[in-house]
């Protein structure tokens, strides 16, 4: 498994009361794949660059659309720009994929016209990224932290390169920071709209 993947399951185990947006988990689980495909030698990060490396199949279907999707040639992308492109609706490709594979079904109801969040299932995949989330590993807490599941990232080192880990968590940060005023303006103006037009 990937981190990739081992975010999206944990991001759907989260209980109720502390969900996770969908467009910041999007962005940091294409930064998780950046870490996925450093780890695979599909790609470097060099300074805030997205450097693409051997094309050669990671044997997993969404990483090879990502590594598909890499800028072959000069100028290369930054990390920002790679995490806007490539996270659009990525939770959503994640959460399809983890369903197709059977690794995750529709909670139980009562009541069959209420909905909601798909959960995963047991299975050998799933205790994997529970290990991970339990020992609190760095990249996994890291990019857990950035969208609210967790308070505070690690304190270890991760095991790749320092400068690449730091480059791509803090465009995560950024990107998910970003999102989140874009959200908090649109909602003021909702508000505003709303006011104006009941006569406030």
């Amino acid at each position: 498994m990937t981190t990739a993947r081992d975010l999206a399951i944990v991001a759907l185990g989260v209980p109720p009361d502390r969900p996770v947006e969908q467009g910041d988990l999007s962005l940091a689980l294409a930064g998780a794949e950046v870490f996925d495909l450093v780890e695979a030698e599909a790609l470097v990060v060099d300074g805030d660059l997205v450097v693409p490396g051997a094309q050669a199949p990671t044997g997993d279907r969404l990483l090879d659309e990502a590594v598909g999707a890499l800028k072959r040639q000069e100028p290369y992308e930054s990390v920002e720009d790679w995490l806007w492109r490539r996270g659009r609706g990525l939770s959503s490709a994640y959460v399809d994929d983890l369903a197709r594979a059977g690794l995750t079904a529709p909670p139980r109801r009562r009541n069959p016209l209420r909905t909601g969040p798909t959960k995963p299932v047991d299975s050998a995949v799933r205790r994997r990224a529970e290990e991970r989330w339990a020992a609190g590993e760095p990249v996994l807490a890291a990019l857990a932290s950035a969208v609210g599941i967790r308070d505070a990232p690690a304190e270890d080192a991760p095991e790749l390169a320092a400068d690449a880990v730091a480059a791509v968590l803090a465009a995560v940060g950024d990107a998910v920071q970003e999102l989140g005023a874009v959200r908090q303006r649109r909602a003021i103006e909702d508000s505003a709209f709303d006011n104006i037009w009941r006569g406030y």
